[in-house]
């Protein structure tokens, strides 16, 4: 992997602080919790429709984005960023909440399907669908018909620090995505204790 390649780590969710605990936000929590890390506050930029920071991961030069679009408006702006600095799909990795997984459990994915998900599928109308994915899990409600409270809602106590907990593992991951390549990234994180 060239030492100069740019990488970008997106986190989805809806801006506002009535959102801002609301299981579809864990996209946010995550990337703060990387810029807090680094030590690195994000900023507006309205080219690119939201808040951006830039730290060091992995030893590469990486862009942290929070779009300030609400999640089914997303696409615009992952595609501001991804042609202002030229990014291939494959240098992005979109980090979204997934109903499909339990609480706390992240798996990292290649590619697919937008599975329903309403900022993936406004990605992929700019993007296609060959883009990186950090699938955060939040559990599911039961029915579908709960599914759009449950997503805007706040998660327990239990299943928020289960998932603040887990984002260390995925973390790691990351950073042996941006060091060491793909497939460890997704062995390392898919065999975590988590």
């Amino acid at each position: 992997m060239p030492a100069s390649e740019l990488h970008a780590i997106v986190g989805l969710g809806n801006p506002g602080p009535e959102y801002a605990r609301t299981r579809h936000n864990t996209g946010f929590w995550f990337v703060d919790g990387l810029a807090a890390g680094a030590g690195v506050p994000f900023r507006t930029e309205s080219k690119f429709h939201g808040q951006l920071a830039r730290i060091s991961l992995g030893g590469q030069d990486v862009l942290l984005l929070k779009p300030s679009t609400f999640m089914n408006r997303s696409g615009q702006a992952v595609q501001a960023l991804a042609q202002f600095y030229k990014l291939a799909p494959t240098s992005i990795l979109i980090a979204h909440d997934e109903l499909d997984l339990p609480a706390g459990t992240m798996r990292l994915k290649a590619g697919g399907g937008h599975g329903g998900h309403n900022g993936l599928r406004d990605i992929h109308k700019v993007l296609g669908e060959s883009y990186l994915r950090l699938r955060i899990g939040i559990g599911h409600p039961g029915d579908k018909n709960l599914v759009l409270n449950y997503v805007l809602g706040r998660a327990s106590k239990n299943d928020e620090q289960s998932i603040l907990d887990a984002f260390d593992d995925a973390g790691a991951a990351i950073e042996t995505w941006l060091s060491r390549g793909w497939e460890r990234a997704v062995t390392q994180l898919h065999t975590a204790k988590s």
